[in-house]
């Protein structure tokens, strides 16, 4: 099938200095391309040069097999950008900034009912901002006042006032809050199931593996790689960000993912310095070589540190939980079943004739006793492996331990589960369950609450986020996780680093109206559909 958009060697250069070379890519109708790389690799200038405001020095471009020539009109072309510095005019109003370049002088309707311009206009606006969740007095505001955040939001919903074959969105998720860079996300989603292609630059990953179908890494100036998302990780993706040459070493998920961003974070400070050095000093090329072949080694250096210590975590945790497995079959297959068997010879010796009265009764409390540790023995069974999760999955094992841990604490609880939940991997699904029965320990033992709300929904396709809230004390605004370790307490660290060797992130918020939240959003494989 014949690509939307095809881009052969496409190249960029100011002056003496490369900015990407050698640019190849092919985006089909329906398909979702993200665009990653170190910030300097170029990813605003291809977005620019796709949308038609910028030329590039080499290469060449077809839409629908037709071959295009710089600069041009890229609406005509069925394109829409999405820049990362949204073009909006101060002096205008909300609905002239929303339809700057698709202006109406008037519709007809159906009905042949003439409406003003205007008015359409209007209330088109008014519906996508709605769409949106932006919230305003008037349309007749002036974009002056309006901030980053609402700036951008107002760039988004320009595009979906046409929503074109080819949307391009560069990187405009990094002055948005978590609630509008979801909205991103399922906009995405929604122009893909509608046939749409999306070229989606971005560095963050739970994004990238969220809603696209496979991933363009810019390694530098002369190199790129393209990952099909379901078959690859995070690490090689990063580790082509960064110029990881160990390309056969990839686990499943990043140890420690803060420490990691934060070298990745200072590589890209780094890179950058470089190229502005490269551009004072052309000459100096081979000192800038050094520099950046000594951060690729230090950058290394800590992936090899941080996949060590997950593999380490991620063995002891399997380990556990096998020993955990082998001790509760044990418990029930044996000591269960031996109780069992004695309380039944007790319960026969206590109907005989022959034994006196006082004895019976002893025998009798002797047997009942049994009979509550045979509960309790189980009580331990299902805490060491949970019964259900094996035959109906988690949401069914987080249902029955919230619910027996209300009736045991008697605090209120409210659980949420998607209706939709897919089977997960064994081990996601146990860490998930642990995690439930970490949060829930802290909140009987500190929170003082009333009331606890637990839900576990899918956000996209690749990703689960499980939130537990409580109407507790909360806790002090000084909160950090590295005092409650030195202090002893270790519940939220476990926390912590479960979800982040499950590769999510996880987020602690103390509510308005007192209480806490505790949210992990975890990234799995994309559900297969049937005859896929």
């Amino acid at each position: 099938m014949q690509p939307v958009l095809k881009i052969f060697n496409l190249s960029k250069s100011y002056s003496l200095v490369p900015v990407f070379s050698g640019v190849n890519l092919d985006l089909h109708a329906g398909e979702v391309l993200g665009i990653a790389g170190r910030s300097g690799t170029g990813k605003t200038a291809l977005a620019t040069i796709i949308g038609g405001l910028l030329s590039p020095t080499e290469g060449e471009m077809f839409i629908s097999g037709k071959k295009v020539r710089w600069p041009f009109d890229a609406r005509k072309y069925g394109i829409e950008l999405i820049p990362q510095n949204p073009e909006i005019v101060n002096e205008l109003d909300i609905t002239s900034n929303v339809f700057m370049g698709n202006e109406v002088a008037g519709i007809t309707h159906k009905n042949g009912k003439f409406i003003n311009g205007q008015k359409w206009m209007d209330q088109t606006t008014a519906e996508i901002l709605r769409e949106l969740n932006f919230e305003y007095d008037s349309l007749r505001h002036k974009a002056l006042d309006l901030t980053g955040e609402q700036r951008q939001m107002l760039a988004i919903a320009r595009a979906m006032v046409k929503p074109a074959n080819i949307m391009v969105i560069d990187d405009i998720t990094a002055m948005l809050n978590y609630p509008n860079q979801q909205k991103v996300l399922s906009l995405i989603q929604i122009w893909r199931d509608e046939g749409r292609s999306v070229l989606y630059f971005s560095n963050n990953l739970d994004h990238l593996f969220a809603v696209t179908d496979e991933i363009l890494v810019i390694c530098d100036s002369t190199r790129t790689r393209l990952f099909r998302t379901d078959e690859t990780g995070r690490e090689e993706v990063v580790g082509a960000m960064v110029g990881t040459t160990d390309q056969e070493q990839i686990t499943p998920f990043i140890w420690a993912l803060d420490n990691f961003y934060r070298a990745r974070q200072r590589a890209e400070e780094l890179r950058q310095n470089q190229i502005l050095l490269q551009r004072d000093l052309f000459e100096q090329d081979t000192i800038n070589k050094q520099l950046i072949n000594q951060l690729n080694k230090q950058v290394l250096a800590l992936d090899e540190a941080n996949r060590a210590l997950q593999d380490a975590h991620r063995r002891l945790i399997s380990r556990r939980e096998l020993e955990r497995k082998r001790l509760a079959r044990d418990l029930h297959d044996e000591t269960i079943q031996d109780l069992f068997t004695v309380n039944y010879q007790l319960e026969r010796l206590e109907g005989d004739s022959k034994i006196a009265a006082p004895v019976a009764n002893k025998i009798r409390d002797i047997r009942l006793n049994i009979r509550d540790l045979i509960d309790d023995l189980r009580v331990v069974c299902g805490n060491l492996r949970p019964p259900t999760i094996d035959s109906l999955g988690v949401g069914a094992a987080i249902t029955s331990f919230v619910n027996d841990w209300s009736k045991k604490t008697s605090i209120q609880t409210v659980i949420d589960i998607d209706n939709h939940l897919i089977r997960l991997p064994e081990e996601t699904e146990l860490s998930i369950y642990r995690i439930v029965q970490e949060v829930l320990r802290n909140v009987e033992k500190h929170a003082q609450a009333s009331k606890v709300v637990v839900s576990l929904q899918h956000t996209s396709p690749r990703a689960l986020m499980l939130a537990i809230s409580d109407n507790g004390v909360g806790l002090p605004e000084n909160f950090n996780l590295s005092t409650l370790q030195k202090q002893g307490h270790y519940g939220l660290l476990g926390i912590s680093e479960r979800v982040a060797l499950l590769g999510g992130n996880m987020s602690i918020l103390n509510l308005v109206d007192g209480g806490l939240m505790i949210q992990a959003e975890i990234p799995h494989p994309r559900e297969k559909k049937a005859g896929n």
